[in-house]
């Protein structure tokens, strides 16, 4: 089942910039088949904005994407005093920007359509050269910069280990995603398997909180989320992360981060950087942190991604050797 992808323009004025602000930052901290057998679930609306002029145009506003981690709605449920307390601070007025895939944000940030983006660390990692965007800020979480993948499986399944989801079908969130496409196909590869060969069939649900729900409702047999995600949901509201079990987690990644078109001047990135990494001095900002489960944001690190760099450099030998077998 395809859903179509549906444009609406947002814009929100200064007194609500942070409710845009708190979507992407929910998206990006607790959040990252090609062939008949695939089948795309989209359990939400994509939203967008109307395309903004000349990149190089100055206004006082902010142009933010968010990369689809979760859905529109819990982003907004969760993020709303977040991003009145950023619009308060910044003064100015957002144009919030959501689309339904990760590789379109990276597009809109390398054509300077949008100033910001909360991404995955996966598309980070690929689209960096390519669109030349710039790492602003990452959140700190428990004490840690890095998150995981987590296999999850529903709790009254006989399924313990990757093996066991052998022929069954599975959730990847979105074809870009670190944690949701690129760390199990990674796994995979390791026991010389492609998620065609060893699922039955591969869906692509668009959000971790989404595919938690799959499995959760027994609608797949196993996804890969985000451990962000699934640990924020599991504290906060666990109405379907307590009926999955995890049965593998992946080595640690980088926080997915906050990242900068080159478009956007760098007054205003410093303004960004500096209200951001002194949130949790201040009462209030740190009240909206704890609700959030974010200790504090930190300076991001080139290094912090090169595990992910690992993996891309392996899948890239991988092609180029099959591509050489198959020429004759």
């Amino acid at each position: 089942m395809e859903s179509a992808n549906l444009l609406f323009p947002i814009i929100i004025n200064p007194r609500l910039l942070l409710r845009l602000l708190a979507a992407m930052i929910m998206i990006f901290v607790y959040g990252c088949g090609k062939d008949s057998d695939t089948v795309v679930i989209d359990f939400s609306k994509t939203v967008a904005v109307e395309r903004p002029g000349d990149p190089t145009h100055k206004r006082q506003s902010l142009r933010v994407a968010v990369g689809a981690m979760i859905s529109p709605k819990e982003t907004f449920i969760y993020y709303n005093q977040l991003l009145d307390y950023i619009s308060d601070q910044l003064g100015l007025e957002v144009q919030l920007v959501q689309r339904k895939t990760y590789s379109e944000v990276n597009e809109l940030l390398g054509k300077g359509e949008i100033d910001l983006a909360f991404i995955c660390s996966g598309p980070y990692v690929k689209g960096k050269e390519k669109y030349r965007f710039e790492l602003l800020a990452t959140p700190q979480v428990q004490g840690s910069h890095f998150y995981k993948s987590y296999l999850i499986v529903n709790k009254d399944s006989h399924f313990n280990k990757l093996d066991d989801l052998r022929g069954r079908v599975f959730a990847f969130t979105d074809p870009e995603s670190n944690t949701g496409k690129l760390v199990p196909t990674y796994w995979l590869s390791q026991i010389g398997e492609t998620p065609e060969s060893f699922f039955q069939r591969i869906i692509y649900t668009y959000s971790h909180d989404n595919s938690i729900m799959a499995v959760a409702k027994a609608l797949v047999d196993g996804a890969s989320v985000d451990s962000l995600i699934w640990e924020f949901y599991n504290h906060k509201n666990p109405v379907f992360t307590s009926k999955t079990r995890i049965i593998k987690k992946s080595e640690p990644y980088g926080i997915p981060p906050l990242v900068a078109s080159r478009y956007l001047s760098h007054q205003l990135k410093d303004r960004i950087r500096l209200l951001l990494f002194s949130l949790h001095q201040q009462a209030e900002g740190r009240r909206i942190l704890n609700e959030l489960m974010i200790d504090r944001f930190i300076i991001p690190q080139e290094e912090w991604y090169d595990s992910i760099r690992q993996i891309i450099r392996r899948f890239a030998l991988i092609e180029k050797s099959t591509d050489a077998l198959e020429k004759p």
